[in-house]
């Protein structure tokens, strides 16, 4: 009996509460045996590893290892055939940057192969072809700046390479004459690019050798054959006749007729004068550990100033998802990048005051400006004592020798400017977008000048040891990537696969390196993994809090880290690329 009324009642119950929506009766994650439920376990090998956004990509890099060649050469070739598996965020009309531990001689080495604006193309040129608008566009020629990736290959491989060009980049020549699946994420941003470039055609002077290179049959799709001959063409003449055959060869030539007959400006000169260098890290200690990264014209340096601020309160006092955290590394962000905005440019033309900004002092002093209860209202650059997100592709690679190397190379945003030169099968970087107009700026547009960079490879050194190479993609979110996966890896204990999975936050607004300070506050963008209670008194504490579901604008992470009593490599990539860690 008693049984009976019990059931009555709780159909009853059933039958006035609400229905259950789709979306309630959603298929969860499984459980783990070990580690965080929502990661999953790094990858050991002690002979060598490779991480990158594409799998494929990975085991290229893998075999080359396997033939004898250097961290150099597996990510040269793992680079290249990125230029022609993940086109929406890099390749050989791009930049590129490294740090590179080399075992031989125990040090690091910075290489900056970053391109240079048109030379013939003065200020009062790029003001009256921006007319109205008043800002660099995003596509078309006039944000193209020379592409620096293939000399960056060269410099390196002359001074660390153990294989010829030949074999280093025949894999990638192979995949894109044959062809490849396309992976899911890839075939996503294929998709965004596509609308894009239409949307926007008539910044575009010339899109049809773009459109037959990538978009033939429309954006291709996941699990698509994708080839691109004419790719495979340009890097087998690369491979075969060198760096000169980029910058002072038949290719130049093509690109400068190119350039000529859509009424661009890069010219021969501009390829020929081209050059790259090799540049010291600057390096912070942050609770023992020694962070280096690259200095400007580049980013890198506020990942530094950033963990300078942050070394100053003890943030284990706090769970990692709470409030107080967040807000910390939040507004230690702005105050950093109201510093890249105002003293970040091309060294050659506007040095900055580093040493001032990475002092330990000047930590202390912009740690003092943050109100633990509330945002800063207005926060502002310091003074001297004397994004816009874009679409990039980090890879790291170890050797069994002990070198490692951390690169990042990108076309900026998305796929890069929509030109395509004549039969040469890769689209032209964008990167000029982020010089500034104003004059007298640090970054303002000037002739054979780099334009500030968002891209920024990253490492770690403990004791004098070599122990993490890492990266995170995408704009403005990479130094306050960078600054994340530490915290969660050097504060929280968190192992280096978990370090990149847990939710991200991404502030954007405040001053630009291109333009004024429009929106002091900004956005704080949170993935849905931040708890709720956390976004209600961020919100409180006068964030302007939004919530993301996607994962796009949070970056792509992969790592390598080196155990420096054994030798043994871990590796970690993401759920949000595509990307895979392979190690043997």
């Amino acid at each position: 009996m008693k049984t009976t009324i019990l059931a009555v009642a709780l159909m009853g119950c059933l039958a006035s509460a609400a229905p259950l929506s789709a979306q309630d009766l959603e298929l969860g994650p499984g459980g783990r045996p070990v580690g965080a439920s929502w990661s999953r376990s790094p990858v050991y090998a002690e002979h060598g590893m490779a991480a990158t956004a594409h799998p494929l990509a990975s085991q290229i890099a893998i075999d080359i290892l396997k033939q004898g060649g250097s961290a150099i050469d597996a990510a040269i070739a793992a680079n290249a055939a990125l230029g022609l598996m993940e086109p929406t965020g890099n390749g050989v009309g791009g930049d590129l940057f490294a740090i590179i531990w080399d075992p031989a001689t125990q040090k690091l080495y910075g290489l900056n192969a970053s391109g240079r604006s048109a030379r013939e193309r003065s200020y009062a040129d790029m003001i009256e072809k921006v007319g109205d608008a008043g800002v660099i566009p995003p596509l078309g020629s006039l944000p193209v700046t020379v592409p620096g990736t293939v000399d960056g290959w060269f410099e390196m491989h002359k001074r660390f390479g153990k294989l010829p060009m030949k074999t280093v980049l025949a894999p990638a020549i192979s995949y894109a004459r044959e062809g490849f699946p396309v992976s899911p994420v890839i075939a996503y941003y294929f998709n965004r690019n596509f609308v894009g470039f239409e949307r926007n055609i008539t910044m575009i002077e010339e899109f049809d050798n773009a459109r037959a290179t990538y978009f033939k049959d429309g954006p291709p799709k996941t699990g698509a054959l994708f080839r691109n001959p004419d790719l495979a063409n340009t890097l087998e003449i690369i491979a075969k006749k060198g760096r000169n055959a980029f910058y002072r060869g038949g290719l130049t030539k093509t690109m400068d007729a190119y350039f000529k007959r859509i009424g661009g400006d890069l010219r021969y000169a501009d390829f020929a004068e081209h050059k790259s260098e090799w540049v010291e890290p600057g390096c912070v200690d942050y609770r023992s550990y020694d962070v280096c990264e690259l200095p400007p014209n580049g980013q890198g340096f506020a990942a530094l100033q950033m963990l300078n601020i942050l070394k100053n309160v003890e943030v284990t006092q706090w769970p990692r998802g709470s409030a107080e955290v967040l807000h910390y590394i939040t507004e230690s962000k702005r105050l950093a990048f109201e510093d890249v905005a105002r003293f970040y440019a091309d060294p050659e033309f506007s040095p900055a005051p580093l040493d001032w900004l990475l002092s330990e002092q000047y930590g202390r002093e912009r740690f003092a400006l943050i109100n633990p209860e509330k945002a800063m209202p207005r926060p502002e650059s310091g003074a001297p004592i004397l994004e816009k997100e874009g679409d990039t592709t980090y890879l790291t690679v170890a050797d069994k020798d002990g070198m490692m190397v951390s690169l990042i190379q990108s076309n900026y945003r998305g796929m890069g400017s929509g030109l395509v030169a004549d039969g040469l099968g890769f689209m032209f970087q964008d990167r000029g977008e982020l010089f500034s107009l104003e004059s007298g700026h640090p970054n303002v547009y000037a002739p054979g000048k780099r334009p500030f960079h968002t891209i920024i490879p990253a490492f770690v050194m403990k004791d004098g040891a070599p122990v993490m190479s890492f990266g995170l993609m995408g704009g403005s979110m990479q130094p306050q990537g960078h600054v994340q996966v530490l915290v969660n890896m050097i504060d929280y204990g968190m192992n280096i696969q978990e370090a990149g999975d847990a939710a991200r936050i991404n502030h954007d607004g405040g001053r630009k390196p291109a333009g004024p300070n429009m929106d002091p506050v900004g956005v704080l963008n949170v993935e849905s993994g931040v708890p709720e209670e956390t976004v209600k008194r961020l919100r409180a504490m006068g964030h302007n809090v939004t919530v993301v579901d996607d994962g796009v604008i949070f970056g792509g992470y992969e790592a390598i880290w080196r155990d420096p009593e054994t030798g043994v490599y871990a590796g970690a990539t993401e759920m949000r690329k595509d990307g895979a860690v392979i190690g043997y």
